[in-house]
C-alpha cells in the first residue's frame, strides 16, 4: 500500500458532514464489500483490528489508526475479523475537487492558488490535505471529537446540524497535515511568510528587494519556494491578490475606479485597468456593472 497518498480537498466549499456509526465486529465478521457508495468513508478503530481493501490496496487498520475510504473506488473485506473489533464511521461529501496525491508533489500544501477560480468573490483557495492511512499522534482527540458527534447523533437534525458541522471541521483541522509545522518544508514556510506579509502590505509599495529584507531572505531564494508552492513569482502573487481586493471594492462601494486602483496598490489607473482586463477578460467598469 502506499503510505505516503494524501487526500487533498479544494477548499471552499468546505467538506459536508452527514452521519456518524460505531461498529463492533465479533471474530469472523467481514467488513461489506461495497462499490461506487458515493460519499467518502472515514474509519476510526479504537480496538482490534480492521482488514479491508480498496481496489488493488490492502490495509490493516489498527487501534489508533484511520483510513478514509474514497466514493468511487471498489471497497471489500480482506479477511475476516481475528479479534473483537471496535470502529466508528463518517460519511462526508465532498461537492468541490479534490485528489488523491502523493505527499512528495510540491504542490500539495498550496493554500492559496495565483489563479483564483470562480467559486469564491475573491479567489481564495485552500488546500485540505490529510493521510488516507495514519497512526494518530494524539488519537484521544480523535476519540472525544467522535464521541461527541455520537451523541449529537441522537438528538434531532434541526438540536444538532450547527454543532455536527463545527465538530467535523474539529476533525478535519486535527488532520490536515497543513496545520502542522513540522510537517510543512521549508519552501512552503517561507512561501507562507510571503503570502502573509502581501495581504498585510499590499496596499504599500513592495518589490522582491523589499521583501528579501522584511523576510531576510535572498529574492532568488523567495521567488523559487513562491513559485514551487503557489506556482508565481511573489509579484505575480501581489499583483493577482490586489486584483481579487480590487474586485470586492468595485461591487461592495461606488468609489472610482482610480480610487479603487490607489486604495488596493496600484499607483496608476491605466494600468490597473489594463491588468484587471487580461486577468478578467473585462474591464473594472464592465466588472463593476455585472452586479448593478
Amino acid at each position: 500500500m502506499d503510505l505516503n497518498s494524501l487526500l487533498t480537498i479544494i477548499s471552499p466549499p468546505m467538506p459536508y458532514y452527514m452521519d456518524i456509526g460505531k461498529v463492533t465486529y465479533q471474530p469472523g465478521d467481514k467488513h461489506p464489500d461495497r462499490k461506487n457508495l458515493g460519499v467518502f468513508d472515514f474509519i476510526f478503530v479504537i480496538k482490534g483490528c480492521l482488514f479491508i481493501g480498496e481496489e488493488d490496496q490492502r490495509f490493516e487498520v489498527s487501534a489508533g489508526q484511520s483510513l478514509i475510504l474514497l466514493p468511487d473506488k471498489y471497497h471489500y473485506s480482506v479477511k475476516p475479523i481475528e479479534e473483537e473489533t471496535v470502529f466508528y464511521w463518517i460519511h462526508f461529501q465532498v461537492t468541490g475537487e479534490w485528489q488523491e496525491i502523493l505527499t512528495n508533489a510540491a504542490s500539495l500544501l498550496n493554500k492559496s492558488p495565483a489563479q483564483p477560480n470562480d467559486r469564491s468573490l475573491t479567489g481564495e483557495t485552500y488546500a485540505i490535505s490529510i493521510r488516507k492511512y495514519e497512526t494518530m499522534t494524539i488519537p484521544e482527540q480523535i476519540y472525544t471529537l467522535l464521541e461527541q458527534l455520537m451523541e449529537l447523533s441522537y438528538l434531532s437534525r434541526s438540536a444538532s446540524f450547527w454543532q455536527q458541522q463545527i465538530l467535523f471541521v474539529q476533525l478535519l483541522k486535527t488532520m490536515d497535515k497543513g496545520q502542522k509545522a513540522d510537517y510543512s518544508s521549508p519552501a512552503v514556510i517561507v512561501a507562507d511568510k510571503i503570502e502573509a506579509y502581501i495581504k498585510g502590505n499590499y496596499r504599500n509599495e513592495i518589490t522582491n528587494d523589499s521583501l528579501a529584507e522584511v523576510l531576510h531572505f535572498h529574492p532568488n531564494y523567495l521567488a523559487r519556494c513562491m513559485k514551487s508552492i503557489n506556482g508565481c513569482t511573489p509579484i505575480e502573487y501581489l499583483i493577482n491578490y490586489r486584483l481579487e481586493q480590487a474586485k470586492l471594492l468595485l461591487i461592495k462601494t461606488d468609489r472610482s475606479i482610480a480610487h479603487i486602483a490607489e486604495a488596493v496598490g496600484f499607483q496608476y489607473t491605466p494600468y490597473f485597468s489594463k491588468r484587471f482586463k487580461e486577468k478578467n477578460g473585462i474591464s473594472p467598469l464592465q466588472y463593476r456593472k455585472q452586479f448593478a
